[in-house]
């Protein structure tokens, strides 16, 4: 064994473990700090930019959830309104029935009319009102809904509007702003122009029933689509905390005795000197 006061061979392999020591130690406090096995590119750059991409699509997956969101509520409120005209529709039938009687005196048949042309008119009020987010799927020309699908916008969930105003295509024109029953003539034709309404709005609520159950089903599978994508993010970059605390207190060690070590070997130069007294 040749001893020398130049290289301290002992000293220098010392030093190197005690480096690789801090190194890993360092790793290890970094990952029970974040959380993260890989944080960054250089961890592990293939499974870092697979992350990076399964989080920009998770993100993305959120405009397509507030999307969805916002049109179940749309028609939401179209359909608690589309109950509403049905229900007055009903209530004009039975007046209608009532004024159709020919026994039914002048005054009588006024005062039927009169609340019959008040619940028309309530009808107009529902429909111009069934608003949300500024889109009305109930009046004339209104807005059909176009929900997001997916993350690039390449896919739609679509729900039509249904024109429920006065005179229109699902009312029929002779439910209109001016339908009146002051004559029994009239009474009984707006009779059969009651049922042919009622059961198309009857028909135009089924269409948005659909379409809002097909909104409701899209928006919980897209949920649990981000849950699995997130969960996946994590199965791929998260550290386990258990392990890396079992580490960290081993390297801890490590590094003392790496310390202690190096100390030794430092000190084995000074025994040369006792060569020469």
């Amino acid at each position: 064994m040749t001893f020398s006061v130049n290289t301290n061979m002992g000293a220098m392999v010392a030093l190197q473990n005690l480096n690789n020591t801090s190194s890993q130690l360092q790793q290890t406090q970094n990952e029970v700090s974040t959380g993260l096995a890989i944080s960054s590119a250089k961890d592990n750059a293939a499974v870092w930019a697979i992350a990076q991409n399964q989080r920009a699509t998770s993100s993305s997956l959120n405009s397509v959830i507030s999307s969805l969101q916002r049109g179940q509520s749309t028609v939401d409120v179209a359909l608690s309104a589309g109950n509403s005209v049905s229900d007055l529709l009903t209530q004009m039938k039975a007046l209608a029935l009532s004024s159709a009687d020919t026994t039914l005196d002048t005054t009588s048949r006024a005062a039927l009319n009169d609340e019959f042309t008040s619940l028309r008119d309530q009808i107009g009020k529902v429909t111009s009102n069934a608003v949300f987010n500024g889109a009305n799927m109930l009046e004339s020309g209104g807005a059909t809904v176009q929900a997001l699908a997916n993350a690039d916008a390449s896919s739609f969930i679509t729900v039509q509007a249904q024109d429920l105003s006065l005179g229109g295509t699902v009312l029929g024109s002779a439910v209109s702003s001016t339908a009146t029953i002051n004559t029994a003539t009239g009474a009984a034709s707006m009779i059969l122009d009651l049922n042919t309404a009622i059961a198309s709005v009857s028909s135009a609520l089924g269409k948005l029933g659909t379409g809002d159950k097909a909104l409701a089903s899209h928006l919980t599978f897209i949920q649990d689509l981000q849950n699995t994508i997130d969960a996946g993010v994590g199965n791929l970059v998260d550290a386990d905390l258990a392990k890396e605390s079992a580490n960290l207190q081993a390297l801890q060690t490590k590094q003392q005795l790496g310390i202690q070590a190096l100390s030794i070997a430092n000190q084995s130069s000074s025994i040369l000197l006792g060569l020469f007294k």
